[in-house]
Formats: C-alpha cells, sequence, structure tokens
C-alpha cells in the first residue's frame, strides 16, 4: 500500500482547493448561511498559506543548510 506524501499534500495550492470547495459543498448541502461559509473558507485559506509558508521556508532552509556544508568542505 502507498504512503501518502502529506508534506506534498500540505503544499499543494489544489489540495487547499479541493478542500475549501468539499466544506463549501457540505456546509451548504446542510444549510449555512452564507457568512459562516465565506468565514469558513477564509479559515481553510489562511491554514493553507501557513502550511505552505512552513513548508517552502522548511525547503528553502534544508537547501541552505546542504549548500553551506559543501562550501565548507571546498
Amino acid at each position: 500500500m502507498n504512503k501518502i506524501d502529506w508534506k506534498a499534500k500540505l503544499s499543494s495550492r489544489k489540495f487547499w482547493a479541493l478542500l475549501a470547495g468539499l466544506v463549501t459543498a457540505v456546509m451548504t448541502a446542510a444549510g449555512a448561511s452564507e457568512n459562516t461559509i465565506a468565514q469558513t473558507a477564509a479559515v481553510i485559506g489562511a491554514f493553507a498559506l501557513i502550511a505552505v509558508y512552513i513548508l517552502a521556508e522548511a525547503y528553502v532552509d534544508g537547501k541552505a543548510a546542504g549548500s553551506s556544508s559543501t562550501d565548507k568542505a571546498e
């Protein structure tokens, strides 16, 4: 069985768009108010921005750490 690469999933804008769309559709079907749906979509978007930023910074930091150790070896 293949494992899910959560790091890649959480950094994917498509994943967050899917999640926001899914939650919005479910809330609409459940009869939530437009204001509640908009606020929920905004919160999901905020979490998406946070996750993508953290993973991008971790990637950049990892590359920088790899570059500096290579430079010292030379």
